[in-house]
Formats: structure tokens, C-alpha cells, sequence
């Protein structure tokens, strides 16, 4: 037999021997599809993509990592038991079936999270799914629901509701909010912890509709390993700020569901104590002006940034009054953490609609019957813009009743676009003229405006491009002024040379120089025809991608064209 001779369908090296399918990974691990799907989600071990095609999508590594965890044990544990449970059920026998329930066995979660995230900042960097996922538990109805047959229980949607609330605390307290955005999904924000950027999304206080097609069983795997996840993130952030945790909420608050002032005012007591050092963790009571003291001494100033300290001062000085029909979570959540204080029009509101101090009140009907004349009603979607672009915009085009500009989406790189709206102009222009600043022409960045050097490689451009016009122009005249002599030569009358030299005059003046825009484009091609046939499949999907990009632009400026069109002629 040959050295390197192989049986057919028996290829045990290369990428054939490691990879292998789903199937083959249950058979090697002796557990049932339900169990492999929940140890693959708390291990973290996911289907690998590789460049080339193999047969199976789990790595060999992957799969005897998971098989040597005591995890899987524990797992096949508690089904035997579980079944030990039904079987006693079915048997009738209650009282037994009850003493094997409460001595059921559980597995703990701690030592899974402590391999995947070894640090704090491991953690956070890995946040953004988790974030999302508990804000959307914990905006469903506080009933025990069953989906598809999966059970919701009421301790989970609890759960989630607090963790969210005690995350927004620290946000708002550490004043860490960078953006947010309103759309038809819900609303986005993003914060920086820790220099890890973390971005979620909430949805809308509205009814929330559970779809029958998810797979909530593995929907409910995901949220037992978030809640313990971001339950180690607040604890450990806390401890950042020297604030006892879990938190020692009022329970009149928490019954107004006031939470996340609840949250606020327990900081703000530890953070009085801390002084007096009393070993009692009772709160004061609620007394008027105690709402979100998030921007008194939360920590050492030393340790701020520019753009923290940037984001403290916004809405410095301004009291906030929020009309029922506001989202008056996600404005409490933003207001104060960009220094704002904030009230609301129910109990447990630390001051009244009426006090004279309030500067603004949002309002989000199309019509207010009581006015202030000493605040300013505005709409809800002022907030989020001023934030959006740190200045206080303002709020005449914000009114009770008006039709408020364009919500600008933060996320969205409009230079690298191609396209700058209107609003965002403007809001450019009323920040430089805040700051007494020169916009820079089309073309010129700040930087060049800060150096000599390049204010004058610009100039000296300039003059070259007027210099070389000028020098094509003489050629062009010195050249029709050579064509007239001959024609006088040859004797040729006045009228038929003007029409003569005027023909040549504009043959020429269309001949002179190279085409330049030809020249460009068959360098181009030539420079493709000379690459790699990957590098140029590569510059081919960028020249499409850039292409769509200029559609993209040319449809929104159609759009407003059409809709300035309509403008006037109402």
C-alpha cells in the first residue's frame, strides 16, 4: 500500500477533521439538541464561519472544551430530575412530587461569567445585547404569561425592571450618557464607561405584542445569563462610586413606581452619610428638591473628562416639568444626566407644576390650556436634540402646537455620507456663532484654518489655478492673432476672416489642452486592468457601494426640491 494512500470518504486531516456538524457535536457530547443549545449559549460557544466551505460549523476545540465543563453534568442533572418529578406527578403522588421540587438541584452561573469576562472592562465591552434585552423584559406586563408554551414568570419581568433601573442610576449619576435617538423601533442611547462605548436600545412605553414564531425558550437561556451578567456590572460599578449594593429603594416611591428617583435619592443619602458615617441605611424622608442630586459630588471632579464635565453643565441650572403624556422615564434618565433637574405631574414628585422656579415644561399635546409665562412649553423632542448637539437650541421652532424640525439621527456620519441636512447646518452655524467662531469655506477644514502653513498651500493653489487659466487664455489669443496675420497675408476681406477667425478662435479654445477628465479615466482603467483579480473585484464593490451613496444623496435632494415645491405653492 502507498505511504499516502487514504480510503475514500475517510479524510481525517485538514479542515474536514476540525470542523464538524451539529449532529456529530450531540453525538459526541450525549445530550439532547434542547440541552447542547443552552450549554453552547452559557459557554458561548458558537457555530465558527470559515473562508472555505467545510461540512460542519462547530470547531473540534469548541466542542471537547464544552464536553470536559462540569456545566454539561449539572445540566444532565437536573433533567433526570425533572423527570423524577413528572414521573411522580403523573403517579398522583403530590406530597412526594413537592418535597422533590424543593430540593431540586440548580447550577450557578458566576464561575462561567468569571471565565468569559475576566475584568470589568471585558464585561461592558460585551454589554450592548444584554442592555437590550432586559430593558425589553422589563417594559412587558407585570402578569405570568405563557408563550408557545414557555413560561414568562412575573420575578423575571421584576428583575429586569430593577437591573435597568439601577443601570440608568449610574448613567445618570456619572453623567456617562453621550447620545440618544428617538425611532420607530424605540429609543437608542449610547454612553461611554470605562472607555467602552455601549449602545442599546429600549422600546416604546406602548403595549408590547410577544410573536408566536420566536423559540422563547431560548429567548429566556439569553435573559439568565444577561441578569446575572449585568447584576455583576452594577455591583461592581457601584462599588466604583462607593455606594452600598443592591440598593435599599423607599417603598412609598416604589409603589408610585418612581424607581429611578427611588434609585437617586438612596445615592444621594449614602453619599450624605458618608461624611457622618452612620451605620443606618434608612432614607430621609421625601422633601421638595431632593429629585436627582446626580450632579453634586457623585466623584471626584479629578477624575472627569472635557466631555464629561461637558455633558454635566447642558442643562445646568434648569428645572424640568414633564406633562403626563411625556415618556417621563426616558426624559428623567436624560435630563438628569446631563445635569438637569426633573419633576413630573404625579405623587411622590418632589415639587408642583406650579413652582415659579421651573424654566421648562414639556408638553407633548397639540395644545396647552395652562400656561406659564415665566418657563418655556416646549415639545419632548427639543431634549433629545439639544443633547444631540450639545447646546441649547433654541426654542421657537419647539413650541405647544408647532411642527418640530427634523429629529437628526447622532449615529450617522453626514460628511462621510455625502449629504448634510439643512437642520444640521444650522445648528452648526448657531453653535460657531455661539462661540464666535469663522465656519471654514467647502473644502478647507479646521485644521487648516488653525495653521499659517496650509491657509497659505491654499492660497498659493489658488493662484496657480488663476495663473495657469490666464496662461491658457493667452495661448488662445496669441494663437488667433497668428491665424489673422496669415489670412491679411493671403488677402482675405474682413468679414468672411472675422467669421473665419471666430470659428478657429472657438476650435481652438475647445482644442487647447488635454482633456483632462480623459486622462483621469484612462489611468484609471489602466491602473484596474494592471490589479490582482481580488483587488479588483474589491474596488469594483466600492466604486457600486459609492454609487448607491450618490443615489442615496441625489433622492433626498429630489425629496426636498419637491417638498420646498409644495411649500410655496401652499
Amino acid at each position: 500500500m502507498p505511504k499516502h494512500y487514504r480510503p475514500a470518504g475517510k479524510k481525517n486531516e485538514g479542515n474536514a477533521a476540525k470542523y464538524v456538524t451539529g449532529s456529530q457535536a450531540l453525538k459526541i457530547l450525549q445530550v439532547s439538541l434542547p440541552l447542547f443549545r443552552k450549554a453552547c449559549i452559557l459557554k458561548g460557544v458558537f457555530p465558527r464561519e470559515y473562508k472555505k466551505k467545510v461540512k460542519g460549523n462547530f470547531h473540534i476545540k469548541d466542542i471537547t472544551f464544552l464536553k470536559k465543563d462540569p456545566l454539561l453534568e449539572e445540566l444532565r442533572e437536573i433533567r433526570a430530575y425533572e423527570k423524577k418529578v413528572k414521573k411522580t406527578i403523573s403517579k398522583k403522588n403530590m406530597d412526594h412530587a413537592q418535597q422533590l421540587l424543593s430540593r431540586k438541584p440548580s447550577y450557578a452561573l458566576e464561575r462561567l461569567l468569571k471565565e468569559r469576562y475576566p475584568t470589568l472592562t471585558d464585561a461592558l465591552g460585551d454589554l450592548n445585547d444584554c442592555l437590550t434585552m432586559v430593558h425589553l423584559f422589563a417594559a412587558l406586563p407585570a402578569v405570568d404569561r405563557s408563550v408557545c408554551g414557555e413560561k414568562i414568570p412575573v420575578n423575571t419581568v421584576h428583575n429586569c425592571r430593577r437591573l435597568s433601573h439601577e443601570w440608568q442610576s449610574y448613567i445618570s449619576r456619572t453623567h456617562k450618557l453621550r447620545k440618544t435617538f428617538i425611532s420607530v423601533k424605540g429609543i437608542y442611547y449610547r454612553a461611554e464607561v470605562y472607555g467602552q462605548t455601549i449602545t442599546w436600545l429600549t422600546p416604546h412605553a406602548l403595549q408590547q405584542v410577544l410573536p408566536p414564531e420566536v423559540d422563547y425558550r431560548i429567548i429566556l437561556t439569553y435573559l439568565e445569563l444577561y441578569e446575572t451578567l449585568l447584576t455583576y456590572v452594577n455591583n461592581s460599578l457601584y462599588i466604583s462610586i462607593n455606594v452600598k449594593y443592591p440598593p435599599i429603594l423607599d417603598p412609598r416611591l416604589e409603589a408610585l413606581a418612581a424607581d429611578l428617583y427611588a434609585l437617586s435619592r438612596y445615592i444621594d443619602s449614602v453619599k450624605s452619610k458618608a461624611g457622618t458615617s452612620s451605620g443606618s441605611d434608612q432614607l430621609p424622608s421625601s422633601e421638595p428638591g431632593t429629585l436627582m442630586h446626580l450632579v453634586e459630588d457623585a466623584y471626584d471632579e479629578d477624575d472627569e473628562d472635557s466631555e464629561t464635565r461637558e455633558c454635566k453643565n447642558l442643562f445646568k441650572n434648569m428645572k424640568f416639568f414633564l406633562g403626563r403624556e411625556t415618556p417621563r422615564e426616558s426624559l428623567m434618565f436624560i435630563i438628569t444626566a446631563f445635569g438637569g433637574t426633573v419633576s413630573w405631574g404625579f405623587e411622590g414628585a418632589p415639587f408642583e407644576e406650579s413652582d415659579m422656579s421651573i424654566t421648562h415644561q414639556v408638553v407633548d399635546r397639540p395644545k396647552q390650556e395652562r400656561k406659564f409665562f415665566s418657563r418655556e412649553h416646549i415639545q419632548p423632542q427639543w431634549v433629545y436634540d439639544c443633547v444631540n448637539a450639545r447646546f441649547i437650541l433654541p426654542t421657537e421652532k419647539y413650541m405647544v402646537g408647532c411642527i418640530p424640525p427634523p429629529h437628526l439621527s447622532p449615529f450617522v456620519n453626514n460628511e462621510a455620507e455625502g449629504h448634510v441636512p439643512e437642520y444640521a447646518e444650522a445648528i452648526e452655524r448657531l453653535k460657531a456663532a455661539d462661540r464666535k467662531e469663522v465656519l471654514p469655506l467647502p473644502g478647507i477644514g479646521k485644521e487648516d484654518l488653525n495653521d499659517p502653513q496650509s491657509l497659505l498651500d491654499i492660497i498659493d493653489r489658488a493662484e496657480a489655478i488663476e495663473a495657469a487659466k490666464r496662461k491658457q487664455k493667452m495661448s488662445i489669443l496669441e494663437k488667433q492673432y497668428h491665424d489673422e496675420l496669415k489670412l491679411e497675408l493671403q488677402g482675405v476681406q474682413y468679414s468672411a476672416l472675422s467669421r473665419d477667425v471666430k470659428g478657429k478662435g472657438k476650435a481652438a479654445e475647445e482644442d487647447t489642452g488635454p482633456d483632462l477628465q480623459q486622462i483621469a479615466e484612462d489611468a484609471a482603467n489602466m491602473s484596474k486592468v494592471m490589479m490582482p483579480r481580488g483587488k479588483r473585484k474589491l474596488l469594483e464593490a466600492m466604486e457600486i457601494g459609492q454609487e448607491r451613496k450618490r443615489a442615496h444623496v441625489h433622492l433626498l435632494k429630489e425629496r426636498k426640491k419637491k417638498i420646498d415645491e409644495a411649500k410655496k405653492s401652499a
